[in-house]
C-alpha cells in the first residue's frame, strides 16, 4: 500500500525525522533529540505536532445539523457556531466506537468533523459531505508558554480559546483554528491550506516552538488519560466501557448505536478502563496481562513510560468492581511487575 505524505513531510526529512507508517500515512515518530526531550518540550514549554495524518470531513448545507445529530452521541444543541465538541460514532449493532471525533463547528451551515486517520472513508461513509484532507494541512502547537509563542506569528490564531473555533488570519491567508488538541495541556490546532503550511510550520519553530513527533504525542496523550483508537476504543469497546459516558446525550431522540448503548447501561458494563502505575520506571506495553493474586483480571491497552511522573503508566480493562489502589501486576516479558490501581488522569495541568 501507498503511504500518504503530510504536506510538511519535506521540514520533517529536512530535520532527520525519523519517518514511521501510521494510519496508512508516513509521519515522523521523532527528531532527532528524541521523543523525551519533545515530551518534556510541551509539558515546560511549547511543541509544535503535524497532526495532518488526521481528517478532515466538511459537512455542509441546511440539513448538516440535523444529520450530524442523528449520527453522533454528543448533542450538539449544547454548543453553537464557533465552538468544538467531542463525540463518537458508534456500530448500529454493538455501540462499539467506530470513530472517536472532534467536530469543529465552523460556521451556521459548515461541520469540519475530524476523524482519526484510518477512519476517515468510515465517517465519510456515515456522515456523507466531502473529504478535504488532501488541502490542509494540521499543526498543534501545545505547552504552558504554545499562545504567547504562537502570538508572534499569528495572534488571532494564539487567541482562539478553549474548545472554540475561528477563521482567522495566518500569516496573510485564513484559516480554521480551534483551540483543541491531544496532550492534556493548553494550545491550538492550525488547518491551514496545504500550499502555505510549509511557511506556517517554519515559522512557528522560529518562535521557538520544539518540532515534536508522533511518539511524543502519544506520551503525552497517556499520561493525561486520553483514549487512543485501536487501542482503548474500536470493536467491542463501548463509550461506557472507556469511562466516557459524559460524551452521550441520552436525552437525545436518537443517534447510531442508542438501543445495545441503552441495553448496556441497563445490565451494567462488564470491564471498565482503568489507570495502573508501575512500581519503578519499566514500561508496561499493549496486550499485556494484568494479574490480583494470580489470576487473570485484565489486559493492558496502552503502556508506556511516563516522563513527568517517571515510572512505567498503563492504561487497561478491569472488571468494574476494581477500586483505586489495588495492588496488580503486570506481566511484562515474563517479569511480573507490581502496579497500583489508580485514578485517570495520571497528569493534569492546573487551568488557571
Amino acid at each position: 500500500m501507498t503511504l500518504r505524505t503530510s504536506p510538511l513531510d519535506a521540514r520533517h526529512r529536512a530535520r532527520d525525522g525519523k519517518m514511521v507508517a501510521f494510519g496508512g500515512w508516513e509521519m515522523p515518530i521523532q527528531y532527532p533529540t528524541g521523543t523525551l526531550a519533545e515530551h518534556r518540550a510541551c509539558r515546560g514549554d511549547a511543541a509544535a505536532f503535524d497532526v495532518s495524518h488526521l481528517g478532515t470531513v466538511r459537512v455542509t448545507g441546511p440539513a448538516a445539523f440535523d444529520r450530524l445529530q442523528a449520527a453522533l452521541t454528543n448533542d450538539l444543541g449544547k454548543i453553537a457556531p464557533g465552538r468544538a465538541q467531542y463525540t463518537h460514532l458508534l456500530d448500529e449493532a454493538d455501540a462499539s466506537v467506530l470513530d472517536d471525533i472532534i467536530v469543529w463547528w465552523v460556521a451556521d451551515e459548515r461541520f469540519d468533523v475530524m476523524p482519526n486517520a484510518s477512519n476517515t472513508e468510515r465517517v465519510l461513509a456515515a456522515l456523507g459531505g466531502e473529504d478535504v484532507t488532501a488541502g490542509r494541512a494540521v499543526i498543534a502547537v501545545q505547552g504552558p508558554s504554545a499562545r504567547a509563542r504562537l502570538a508572534t506569528v499569528a495572534a488571532e490564531a494564539a487567541a482562539v480559546g478553549r474548545f472554540r473555533v475561528a477563521e482567522v488570519d495566518v500569516l496573510g491567508r485564513p484559516s480554521v483554528v480551534a483551540g483543541t488538541g491531544y496532550t492534556g495541556e493548553d494550545g491550538v490546532e492550525l488547518a491551514v491550506d496545504a500550499d502555505h503550511a510549509g511557511a506556517v510550520w517554519d515559522a512557528i519553530v522560529d518562535a521557538g516552538v520544539t518540532p515534536a513527533g508522533l511518539g511524543a504525542r502519544d506520551t503525552l496523550r497517556l499520561e493525561a488519560g486520553l483514549p487512543l483508537h485501536g487501542h482503548e476504543l474500536g470493536p467491542g469497546i463501548t463509550p461506557l466501557q472507556a469511562g466516557l459516558g459524559w460524551v452521550v446525550a441520552w436525552d437525545k431522540p436518537e443517534f447510531r448505536g442508542r438501543k445495545a448503548l441503552a441495553d448496556e447501561r441497563e445490565r451494567g458494563v462488564e470491564r471498565r478502563l482503568r489507570g495502573l502505575e508501575v512500581e519503578g520506571r519499566r514500561p508496561p506495553r499493549a496486550d499485556q496481562t494484568v494479574t490480583s493474586g494470580g489470576k487473570a483480571i485484565g489486559r493492558v491497552t496502552s503502556g508506556n513510560f511516563s516522563p513527568t511522573l517517571d515510572r512505567g503508566i498503563a492504561l487497561a480493562f478491569l472488571p468494574p468492581d476494581v477500586g483505586d489502589d489495588l495492588e496488580v501486576a503486570i506481566d511484562v516479558r515474563g517479569t511480573e511487575v507490581p502496579a497500583r490501581v489508580v485514578p485517570l488522569p495520571f497528569y493534569k495541568r492546573e487551568r488557571r
